[in-house]
């Protein structure tokens, strides 16, 4: 099961150049639209984190998974932590791609504070709201945007450049986004902030993470691979936040590898 990030994302725009190249190499993708995104409507609750995490346990049981490995981008990197641990039963493993939750505030350094505290501010105005829509109409916005997404400019297609546009002048996503940015982003702090409980993450997980990632320093990323139990964790060069899609080849061979493991490890003795 493969999560998505925030937003104006969803399943398509994330995993839709990783999901058929996982499903060649054998393996069953479910790469769902979260409440709100994409082609699902918006959901009857407000949209915080721990909710996201309810729905995800909520699809594995409607969908009757009884064993599966789970995988999320950014804001889906997040919900990824959040259900392995809730409910780790079922799982085989956990990838994390420039995980939301593993750092306490949206940016490090000195200036971290007033950051923080201008974007609960522009949040609790509207102002955030009304800039993200603003981007979203601006060709020279969009395209420093995705410059601080995706690094390399030949992944920059004008197809996926036309898919972003399409999804922004929809709107899809961006309400549900806003409620959980105001659910997540307090004046001083990030509300979730799973790293105290990573030494209890109990399935393997793969972290991979862009070494050029601004959003999620790769630092938190390193902190995290050391506090899981049984993680690895593998820095993509040249990467930003939107690492499948940066380097898509890499991700999907470190993903098909860890894929691998965990059907060996998951062989009885005699089979391996």
């Amino acid at each position: 099961m493969l999560l998505h990030g925030g937003g104006v994302d969803s399943a398509s725009l994330s995993w839709g150049g990783v999901g058929p190249r996982l499903a060649a190499a054998g393996y069953r993708v479910i790469a769902p639209d979260h409440p709100g995104y994409g082609e699902s409507p918006c959901a009857p609750w407000q949209i915080t984190q721990e909710r996201l995490v309810g729905y995800v346990g909520e699809l594995v049981d409607a969908l009757g998974l009884e064993s599966y490995a789970v995988g999320g981008l950014s804001l889906g990197g997040g919900m990824t932590i959040g259900h392995v641990l809730d409910r780790p039963q079922r799982i085989t493993g956990a990838m994390l791609l420039g995980s939301y939750g593993i750092m306490p505030r949206l940016s490090d350094g000195p200036t971290s504070l007033p950051r923080q505290m201008l974007t609960w501010a522009m949040l609790r105005t509207g102002l955030l709201g009304a800039a993200s829509r603003w981007a979203g109409r601006s060709p020279r916005a969009m395209a420093w945007t995705m410059a601080t997404l995706i690094g390399d400019p030949a992944q920059r297609t004008e197809e996926l450049m036309a898919e972003i546009v399409s999804a922004t002048e929809r709107g899809r996503g961006f309400a549900a986004f806003q409620s959980w940015q105001r659910d997540q982003v307090r004046w001083n702090r990030l509300r979730t902030d799973y790293t105290p409980r990573l030494p209890s993450f109990s399935v393997p997980a793969l972290i991979v993470h862009g070494s050029r990632d601004t959003g999620v320093p790769v630092a938190h990323a390193a902190e995290a691979a050391a506090l899981i139990p049984d993680a690895e964790l593998d820095v993509v060069d040249g990467a930003r936040h939107w690492v499948q899609r940066d380097q898509p080849d890499v991700v999907v061979d470190a993903m098909l590898g860890f894929l691998a493991r965990l059907a060996w490890a998951g062989r009885p003795p005699e089979h391996r």
